[in-house]
């Protein structure tokens, strides 16, 4: 499951929270770049869809970009149009989220390079970030910066929380060397999963998400320009879970570590009134 979709309640409370404090203009044209995301995700995670014909959905929407960026009829696309030429949204930025999707549509991942995991972060998450800072109005070098780090936070996050879920639809994101460096020989989705050496690897992984949350927290305190409100709750809300998780640790049996509802309010009026 990808941070692009804000498909579990964690993330869509977090989002939400964050996104209804825009103004009406920027907050409709992020609603629609998530839409997007959410239904290409909804493709992606198909399990009763085939391989094929999920491809070729994924292949549909790329040719409603084509369309969208040429001025024609869009199809399903046209709810897009809007925030594209409000906000000049790059369509490299929506293109490599369906090609992240579309990883996930060629096979089940599994222990993944952790270079191929990086890509697959970039794409499914960072590029939602590249999109969602155009829109906050950033500046070209700390909006870019902020979105590679905090979305790669976000989704590396994801994915430490997302263990068993994903192992239950055959899907391991957990790279290769995380798994190497705990001692772990890889089989199958369930027997990492099931692995009481997971503690070590998802501390790998975790350190990986801590480093590109420090970037982020970095760049947000330097109060670049922009509608920050959001990101700044993200990353707030984000870092909360992985600290969570850091402390319960990932041996089996895990336990979902959810976001505190109250908590999250009361992160949002702090942030309103410190900015």
């Amino acid at each position: 499951m990808s941070e692009a979709a804000m498909a579990n309640g964690a993330s869509r409370s977090s989002f939400y929270a964050g996104m209804r404090v825009l103004p009406k203009v920027e907050r409709s044209a992020i609603f629609a770049v998530y839409d997007f995301c959410r239904i290409v995700d909804d493709i992606a995670d198909d399990q009763h869809g085939d391989r094929a014909s999920r491809a070729r959905q994924l292949d549909q929407w790329r040719r409603d970009l084509d369309a969208l960026y040429a001025g024609r009829d869009a199809g399903q696309a046209n709810f897009l149009a809007s925030g594209v030429d409000r906000f000049d949204l790059d369509r490299r930025d929506f293109e490599a989220v369906i090609d992240g999707m579309a990883m996930d549509v060629e096979r089940d991942i599994c222990w993944p390079s952790e270079a191929e995991l990086d890509l697959y972060c970039d794409r499914v998450a960072s590029a939602v970030g590249r999109l969602s800072v155009r829109i906050f109005g950033m500046e070209r070098e700390p909006g870019l910066a902020l979105a590679h780090h905090l979305g790669r936070a976000l989704q590396l996050t994801n994915i430490l929380r997302d263990i068993d879920e994903d192992a239950a639809i055959g899907r391991v994101y957990i790279p290769a060397e995380a798994l190497a460096a705990a001692g772990i020989v890889p089989t199958s989705p369930q027997q990492v999963a099931a692995d009481p050496r997971m503690d070590p690897a998802g501390r790998w992984l975790a350190a990986h998400a801590q480093r590109h949350f420090d970037e982020a927290g970095r760049l947000l305190a330097s109060r670049p320009r922009g509608l920050l409100l959001a990101p700044r709750l993200m990353e707030s809300a984000y870092a909360r879970l992985l600290r969570q998780m850091l402390l319960a640790g990932w041996a089996p049996p895990r336990t979902r570590v959810r976001t505190n509802k109250v908590r999250l309010i009361l992160t949002v009026a702090r942030l309103l009134v410190t900015g």
